[in-house]
């Protein structure tokens, strides 16, 4: 199977996961992906995420997080830019998510940002996802 999206294909793995409330889901590697797992952390989305080095490719295991309640803390996420339709912005115009209670993750030339990182830096890019 080729993978024409690999960023979609780990948004909806961390929504199947969360959906069927697992602890965990292991993700194939890439740059862009550990990037956004990094986002996700330091947002408070994930409990946390590592490359797992077991055999021939690397994968991310992320670790989903949860209220005490067991309810979940990530309700969606959403691919903004695809590869048959790009998504850019530039620093005036970032995206407020759901009235600024979600973040937007942006590609952007200073890496990985979410829209209030990008803000800050005066930086547009490709909007990559939201998540809330």
């Amino acid at each position: 199977m080729s993978m024409t999206d690999p960023i979609a294909d780990f948004l909806t793995r961390i929504r199947n996961a969360n959906s069927a409330l697992h602890k965990e889901v292991e993700i194939p590697a890439s740059k862009i992906k550990l990037e956004m797992a990094r986002v996700l952390k330091e947002e408070g989305y994930i409990d946390n995420y590592e490359i797992v080095d077991s055999g021939k490719y690397p994968s991310i295991r992320v670790t989903l997080k949860y209220t005490p309640a067991n309810e979940r803390v990530i309700i969606d996420l959403s691919r903004i830019s695809k590869p048959g339709r790009r998504y850019y912005t530039n620093s005036k115009k970032l995206p407020k998510v759901m009235g600024g209670l979600g973040i937007a993750i942006l590609s952007t030339p200073k890496g990985i940002l979410t829209d209030r990182q990008a803000q800050r830096e005066n930086v547009g890019g490709e909007v990559l996802c939201y998540v809330w």
